[in-house]
């Protein structure tokens, strides 16, 4: 296996690069008191928006964030924000990121931030095939080529790893964001959100998906962290950034055309009938078992540690691997736990 190994400035490459695959939000900061009074929250994205902030446009325009004393805005990003980087100096003081791997990564690194909550309990990251060449479990992989962004090549050696299959026996080729390789029979399979609604239209209603949480790799998605410093001194923003985007996702379950009609109205460029189709699954990985019994945002050690032994042996961390307390803590969860209970 070739030392992918990062260093801080590889790692902040691939959250770059990450944020890119997925077209999802990188960093959330909080900044001082608007004229109203309120304390001014700046979500700057790292990409293009996406129905990820489903909870967050609706919780904005119903006014929770402002319930909680904050102002929240929303900036677009692109390739060059650096999300991560910006909490670690400071300048924001929350960020939210497309996969729990890259919070770990970024530990490992040596950049002091750890997660509070998860958006999306299930990781939608999918393997997509057609019905003449199907992939339906690990196994089926085995003597085929997988097309998948160069980001999501550790996904797939972690899948393999787990299943007990030899890199050997499988081709991975690098892709971009459509499905071309799919489609002109290059690839067995290739890679993407199963919410991404729009760009799987291509395949087909019969195409066949294989969620990587299926195969036993399962992480988290829209994660949300911040440094040791800000949960350590600023808990009070954290906590009522979470309780109010909690409500946001609560409203979501309770009014989807409503809400995909505040998505729209906030990013007219988005296609309203891909977006009603996508909310349903969207919900799907937001509201699970867990959080009907432990509230929106919940996680889990065990989770965590699991993640952070597979990484270990991959090789992935460059030195020791990071303990769960320095990758992840349930202070601000805790302190919200009622509320969020209420809306899970």
């Amino acid at each position: 296996m070739p030392n992918t190994k990062l260093t801080k400035r590889r790692f902040l490459q691939y959250a770059g690069g990450m944020a890119a695959a997925t077209g999802l939000p990188a960093v959330i900061g909080v900044g001082p008191a608007s004229a109203a009074g309120l304390r001014t929250v700046d979500m700057q994205l790292g990409w293009l928006a996406s129905n990820g902030l489903l909870g967050e446009v609706v919780a904005q325009a119903k006014g929770f964030y402002e319930e909680e004393g904050l102002e929240l805005k929303i900036t677009p990003g692109g390739p060059n924000v650096d999300g991560v980087g910006s909490v670690a100096a400071g300048r924001s003081e929350v960020g939210q990121i497309s996969s729990s791997p890259s919070v770990m990564l970024a530990r490992a690194a040596g950049i002091p931030i750890k997660a509070f909550a998860a958006g999306y309990q299930k990781h939608p990251f999918t393997y997509f095939s057609l019905p003449d060449n199907p992939i339906r479990e690990p196994k089926d992989m085995v003597g085929k080529t997988i097309a998948t962004q160069p980001t999501a090549h550790i996904l797939l050696k972690a899948l393999l790893a787990a299943n007990d299959i030899s890199e050997d026996d499988v081709e991975i080729v690098n892709m971009g964001s459509d499905m071309n390789q799919l489609m002109t029979g290059q690839a067995a399979a290739v890679t993407g959100w199963l919410t991404n609604i729009a760009a799987l239209d291509v395949l087909g209603e019969d195409r066949v998906d294989l969620m990587l949480w299926d195969t036993g790799i399962q992480l988290y998605a829209t994660v949300y962290y911040a440094t040791d410093e800000t949960i350590e001194t600023d808990a009070e923003s954290l906590a009522g950034f979470t309780r109010a985007t909690a409500r946001g996702w609560h409203y979501v379950r309770e009014n989807p055309e409503e809400a995909v009609d505040l998505l729209i109205a906030a990013y007219p460029n988005m296609d309203r009938e891909a977006e009603m189709r996508a909310v349903e699954q969207v919900l799907g990985f937001v509201f699970t078992e867990a959080t009907v019994e432990n509230g929106w945002g919940t996680m889990n050690r065990e989770n965590w540690e699991t993640q952070i032994a597979a990484y270990a042996d991959l090789g992935q961390f460059d030195g020791d691997a990071p303990t769960v307390d320095e990758v992840m803590t349930l202070k601000i969860l805790e302190m919200t736990a009622d509320a969020r209970k209420e809306v899970s």
